[in-house]
């Protein structure tokens, strides 16, 4: 393999001698670790394997490497090392992290502890989709806007001009891809991307052939937005496309620009010479044209330049060739999903799992797949532009628009009603809460924050950076008063006073909603560098942390879109299944408290949380100027905790938040909240871990919030075990077994779940209660299942943390990364090995008596019987069967009561019920058996009519007589669209 390595870097790739020297050296330093690996990457095959490996290898070196990156520098690209090994993108992310994993202390010695991120692989994955969904979004545009092919026969030809037209889509992908290397940083976020494209689709309209286009812009609905000169293109394009006019105006000119820079074309005035076709009927106010842009004679000149400017910019500093995501046959896109959580796209189905995340995923089948169409095209085979798809670019212009129109206006200032809560005070704390946001808001928003750019061309790139970021931190200063505001109302109602000091002076607490409103600005334009959890590396604080301010903040904030409400939702089911169990979470810091127990393992692993950094150091970190303003008193006790504090200063308890833990947690973090009307104070969500707690009993308030934080646990372990149970088709008794497990692993042996992912334990114990119960089924088959789950990551299964102890049978010490298999036969069976036998010795419904004699004499007195499944959420749609793939979502309980009232469930009939008026069900059998015995030919299918959600509503409100409420139940129940993929 060093041999065929070595050979393919001088020979194939071209490699200068320092650049192949670097590679061999990870080689051999890693050898060990790959052959220890053989199994864990790829399918398996030795082939497949040495390709994925020296793949890996060089990215790390041409990333990490001293050499330089561009070719003249002996350095190489992902495209080049992806088309020497025959990979493909999707398959490259799917595998990297396993490799990060198992070379993490080989990079950490060769290239510094900072590797991690100077390898950038969330921010290219991220921008590989963003760039996916682009392209595909550009191409729906485009097919919409313009035809394909041109009907018009060239000069000398026959024949359609088919390869012309095609140029056309090509010009507008490459002016797009040069537009975000020369204007925007190396990796921009997605609403700025789509301005940028919606820029470039403006241009294409003034400037396309009339022939080409696929619609009428007198006739067409889509350009509906006219003044008295003609069609307002910006207007109506903004409209279409859900972007800002001031910002597609800006985005036009700097494409503007960008074409007298480039392509030395010069503009002339449009309502003057320079009338042409394409600008009949359309107001030429805020357009510029270019004469001769994409004319016959210009257009492949135009072409060849662009081409040139791009692969100069990415030869200098570049990875991908973006060129190729508008060809779908390209060989480097693959199939199947960037999938596992590391990305969160507004607009993707998910089932349980989301957004990493940063933030969560596509978990569509193939996101490099071409797009769907609508399903009216007109006559020339393309969509009409009656109804844009829902798509995740769409869904994000949305929810920007939703932060534009309803955050963008407010002060930026707290208002004068927060004012008089922060005068309440025992100190008036207003200067303090302005200095620390400033501090922490800027600590976030640096421009070094967002990436650098490849090139420097255009002197407005830094000012326009500058501006974004500026921008961006406004938003979040303005949310973050808004939601203050609107807790601070709230709180002062439990307490029936204004007086809040305890919560206005925790600086944990500010930070924790400073951070989660940035995180939503962030996540609301789906930036690429700044991907949760790095808002919690620039605050100070840690995602347990964030977790206390979660659902308070949702339930405070009555406009938030849906689809934040559901990346705040996914940021809590990350940190449950694995971010609150890392080294440094401050759970530990609560669970120490709460478990005295676990003090020695938790020290052991060293995992308990550093204490904070004082904003002196964020800011001095950030080289943040601090105005002059006198060091704050708050700012004195951070490197002094309180004497009941652990390590951590002001390190907190839970909220109580029984809301999201008994209902529906992991689908909706508010829509069961308002049914609470009894909740503690935010004061106790951040109170010491050692102080008592009035509102439970006097119990500690690290008792307290364990003890919620446990059950949201049980909660989600509950779903997952539920959703692989029925995928293995395994029985109810079987699955009330395994959840069981889980519980008493929970409370019992809760250490082993330290530095690991709840779906390791989920796993072992599957296969534990299956061996127990004599199932013939394989760890093999249960991982075949997992690996369809939509929450499922490769590292999960194929590297699980363990600290080997110095007593330990297989005479290994300190940390690695083992398989699930050996998890399962090294660890989790020595630990669990009691309560599988105390479980399969009781835990048959057939044998109360020895179950209770079992649970009485077992190890673990206190450990309670078979544990009843809980009643979870329905999920929709659920899957009817493990071997078909047929769904149905539930009846949703609006409808449930509406139609099971009084005065309307007779109406109805249900399965099992009278099909025919006044007759029983043995008499409605005899009908049908008479009419399928009788002579008469029975045509067709048996007519079973399925009656739309608005035919029900509207009968039921006409059976009222209320006709004004069948327009509140048509808007409130829509009929459920399916959305594509991108």
């Amino acid at each position: 393999m060093g041999e065929r390595f070595a050979d393919l870097c001088k020979s194939k790739l071209g490699l200068d001698e320092s650049t192949t020297r670097q590679a061999m050296q990870l080689f051999k330093e890693s050898k060990s670790v790959l052959l220890s690996s053989m199994s864990s990457l790829g399918s398996g095959s030795p082939e497949e394997i040495e390709r994925f490996w020296s793949a890996f290898v060089l990215y790390c070196v041409s990333r990490l490497g001293k050499a330089g990156r561009g070719k003249e520098d002996g350095g190489i690209t992902l495209c080049q090392i992806l088309r020497a090994f025959r990979l493909n993108i999707v398959d490259f992310f799917k595998e990297m992290p396993q490799f990060c994993i198992k070379v993490g202390s080989v990079l950490a010695g060769l290239y510094g502890s900072d590797w991690e991120k100077r390898l950038e692989l969330k921010e290219l994955q991220a921008n590989v989709v963003h760039l996916s969904l682009l392209s595909r979004y550009y191409k729906r545009a485009y097919q919409e806007l313009f035809l394909l092919n041109d009907a018009k026969p060239a000069e000398n030809s026959a024949e359609p001009n088919a390869q012309q037209a095609s140029d056309y889509y090509r010009f507008g992908w490459l002016l797009f891809l040069v537009l975000r290397i020369q204007t925007f940083s190396r990796f921009k976020d997605l609403v700025t991307s789509t301005n940028g494209l919606v820029s470039v689709l403006a241009l294409l309209i003034v400037h396309v052939p009339v022939r080409l286009r696929n619609f009428n812009i007198k006739e067409s609905s889509s350009f509906a937005k006219k003044s008295d000169k003609g069609v307002d293109l910006i207007a109506s394009l903004c409209e279409k496309y859900h972007t800002s006019e001031d910002e597609l105006s800006k985005a036009m000119e700097r494409t503007n620009t960008l074409i007298v820079d480039i392509l030395k074309k010069k503009p002339c005035p449009v309502a003057s010479e320079c009338q042409q076709d394409s600008l009949s009927f359309i107001d030429p106010e805020g357009l510029t044209y270019f004469k001769d842009l994409l004319g016959e004679a210009s257009l492949k000149s135009s072409l060849l330049i662009l081409e040139k400017e791009y692969e100069n910019a990415i030869n200098t500093k570049g990875e991908l060739d973006e060129r190729m995501f508008a060809n779908d046959e390209d060989s480097l896109l693959g199939s199947g999903s960037l999938s596992g959580g590391a990305i969160n796209l507004p607009g993707t189905k998910r089932k349980y799992d989301v957004m990493a995340s940063p933030a969560k995923s596509i978990t569509s089948p193939s996101p490099m797949s071409p797009p769907r169409f609508c399903a009216s095209p007109n006559g020339n085979g393309y969509c009409s532009l009656k109804m844009a798809p829902i798509t995740p670019v769409s869904t994000a212009m949305t929810t920007a628009k939703w932060l534009r129109s309803t955050i963008s206006p407010l002060p930026s200032k707290p208002s004068g009603e927060l004012l008089r809560f922060f005068s309440a005070c025992d100190k008036d704390v207003t200067d303090d809460i302005t200095h620390r946001a400033g501090i922490i808001l800027g600590a976030i928003f640096t421009s070094s924050s967002f990436g650098e750019r490849i090139c420097t061309s255009l002197r407005s790139t830094n000012r326009i950076d500058a501006i974004w970021t500026e921008q961006r931190k406004m938003e979040a200063l303005k949310l973050y008063y808004r939601v203050l505001e609107s807790m601070c109302r709230a709180e002062s109602q439990i307490l029936s006073g204004n007086n809040l000091t305890s919560l206005l002076s925790n600086e944990r607490f500010h930070r924790c909603m400073i951070a989660c409103s940035a995180e939503l600005v962030l996540a609301t334009h789906k930036t690429v560098t700044m991907m949760f959890p790095a808002v919690l590396e620039k605050t100070g604080i840690t995602a347990f942390d964030l977790s206390k301010v979660i659902e308070s903040f949702v339930r405070h904030e009555d406009t938030l879109p849906r689809e934040l409400k559901r990346h705040l939702n996914s940021l809590e089911e990350r940190l449950l299944e694995s971010m609150a169990w890392e080294k440094g979470s401050s759970m530990y810091n609560s669970l120490i408290v709460a478990r005295p127990a676990l003090s020695a393992e938790i020290n052991r692993l060293g995992l308990l949380a550093e204490p904070m950094p004082s904003l002196d150091a964020i800011a001095a970190h950030h080289n943040i100027s601090l105005g002059g303003l006198p060091p704050l008193p708050f700012q004195k006790q951070e490197h002094s905790p309180d004497k009941d504090e652990i390590r951590s200063p002001k390190r907190a308890c839970t909220e109580r938040r029984n809301v999201l833990v008994d209902n529906n947690s992991f689908r909706s973090p508010v829509k069961d909240t308002l049914k609470s009307k009894l909740l503690p104070p935010l004061q106790s969500a951040f109170a010491s871990p050692t102080r008592p707690n009035p509102a439970a009993g006097g119990e500690l308030c690290a008792e307290t919030g364990i003890g919620v934080f446990l059950s949201k646990i049980a909660k989600l372990a509950a779903i997952r075990i539920r959703g692989l149970c029925e995928r293995l088709q395994l029985s109810q008794q079987v699955l009330e077994r395994v959840y069981s497990l889980v519980q008493q692993i929970i409370s019992q042996q809760t250490a082993l779940f330290f530095n690991r992912h709840i779906d390791q334990i989920i796993l072992c114990s599957i296969y534990g209660v299956a061996k127990i119960s004599q199932l013939a089924l394989t760890f093999k088959e249960i991982i075949f299942g997992y690996r369809k789950q939509s929450q499922c990551k490769p590292q999960v299964f194929r590297s699980v943390y363990v600290h080997w102890a110095s007593r330990s049978r297989n005479g290994k010490t300190g940390e690695e990364h083992v398989d699930i298999i050996t998890f399962y036969n090294e660890v989790f069976i020595p630990t669990v090995k009691p309560l599988l036998v105390e479980l399969g010795s009781g835990a048959s419904p057939n044998k109360k008596n020895e179950e209770k004699s079992a649970a009485d004499a077992g190890p673990y007195p206190e450990s309670p019987r078979l544990a009843r499944f809980p009643n979870l959420p329905d999920m929709s749609p659920k899957k009817v069967s493990a071997a078909h793939n047929v769904y149905v979502s539930p009846l949703r309980s609006s409808k449930m009561d509406t139609l099971l009232s009084p005065s309307s469930k007779s109406y109805y009939a249900c399965v099992g019920e009278s099909t025919h008026a006044f007759q029983s069900p043995s008499k409605d059998l005899k009908v049908i058996n008479n009419r399928l015995n009788s002579g008469k030919k029975v045509s067709g299918r048996l007519n079973f009519d399925v009656v739309s959600d608005l035919v029900v509503a509207r009968s039921l409100s006409d059976q009222n007589g209320a006709s004004a409420a069948t327009a509140d139940i048509a808007t409130k129940t829509p009929v459920k669209l399916e959305q594509p993929d991108c």
